[in-house]
């Protein structure tokens, strides 16, 4: 697909990854795992993982701050990113253990040199935007138009996915930072953009018109991975972390986000997160596989972009043997 770059920036924000629905038939329903041997074989070491300021980081940080990693005797540290390219730059520096991120960035890994293991989706809805003046009312209008997203992430192939289904081409804005991507759209300089949640939401309420949602559209792409040496010699880790994880999901099913906003403040959270989140009509759901169909395709694009020099297959970047479901 043919698009216009008007500028480019080093992009500050970038928000992946990351959903509340998934393609697996399962839903989230009260475990009763025993513990015990979980607990006794963790391993001392500190697990580092990497979040971004979106839906996907709430599981992780709830497992955290309501102990249930701690309980299964894991230590986690959180390290939050803005963007997505701190988060590369702290990859690349061996300063994480896992991350929230999406197929296309592993697959650059990986091209890269840096073994990194896709582990499980996450939760994400990214919503495609029109600016509040701009008229546009259905996706369809934006054929031609100037759209804001951060390039070669999941935001772009996104707001791809929606112009190939409505056959239509767009100029990408790369603008540097969220305020000013942000402020570009409350104004009418861009006719459109691609956001993840709550900062969707967000704008929503200021007037920015919503036109997809990429949960509605079933498109997945969101992944948390964790180095490939942890998968290997540190799989009780893993499984403890995801055991956590998943209890985390069972708190969010049972509590109303207002009852832990706090906990979200503390990680620079806005309070429309918790709007956003009790809106939802359905459960969340555990962790759980990403769709070979949606990986292979995505990394068929990222190879169409030149991002990676081979389609690398869906055995050689996952690993989803720690997943209950």
């Amino acid at each position: 697909m043919k698009k216009t770059i008007l500028f480019t920036c080093l992009s500050l924000l970038a928000l992946g990854v990351a959903a509340c629905g998934n393609n697996s038939d399962s839903t989230s329903e009260t475990k009763t795992t025993d513990t015990s041997a979980t607990t006794a074989e963790v391993t001392d070491q500190t697990l580092n993982v990497g979040i971004l300021p979106a839906e996907s980081a709430i599981p992780i940080i709830l497992a955290k701050e309501e102990g249930y990693f701690k309980d299964l005797g894991l230590n986690v540290e959180i390290k939050s990113f803005t963007s997505p390219n701190d988060r590369n730059v702290a990859v690349q520096a061996k300063e994480l253990d896992a991350t929230i991120s999406d197929v296309m960035t592993e697959a650059t890994f990986k091209q890269n040199g840096i073994d990194m293991t896709i582990t499980s989706d996450i939760l994400e809805d990214f919503k495609v935007l029109a600016s509040p003046n701009s008229g546009i009312s259905e996706m369809k209008g934006l054929a031609d138009k100037k759209i804001t997203l951060v390039p070669n992430f999941i935001l772009e192939y996104i707001m791809d996915q929606f112009a190939a289904e409505n056959d239509f081409t767009y100029q990408i804005v790369d603008i540097a930072s969220f305020a000013a991507r942000s402020e570009a759209l409350l104004s009418d300089q861009v006719d459109g953009a691609v956001y993840t949640e709550p900062q969707a939401s967000m704008l929503a309420a200021q007037g920015a018109i919503v036109l997809g949602s990429s949960k509605e559209a079933g498109i997945k792409g969101g992944t948390l991975q964790f180095m490939t040496d942890v998968v290997k010699d540190r799989p009780q880790d893993v499984a403890a972390f995801y055991q956590a994880y998943d209890q985390a999901i069972d708190y969010m099913n049972s509590h109303k986000a207002s009852e832990y906003a706090d906990i979200l403040a503390d990680y620079q959270f806005p309070d429309a997160m918790s709007t956003y989140l009790d809106s939802q009509k359905e459960d969340y759901t555990y962790a759980a596989k990403v769709p070979q169909d949606q990986l292979d395709k995505i990394v068929a694009w990222t190879k169409d972009k030149g991002q990676i020099d081979q389609a690398y297959t869906y055995d050689e970047l996952t690993d989803f043997s720690f997943l209950a479901n």
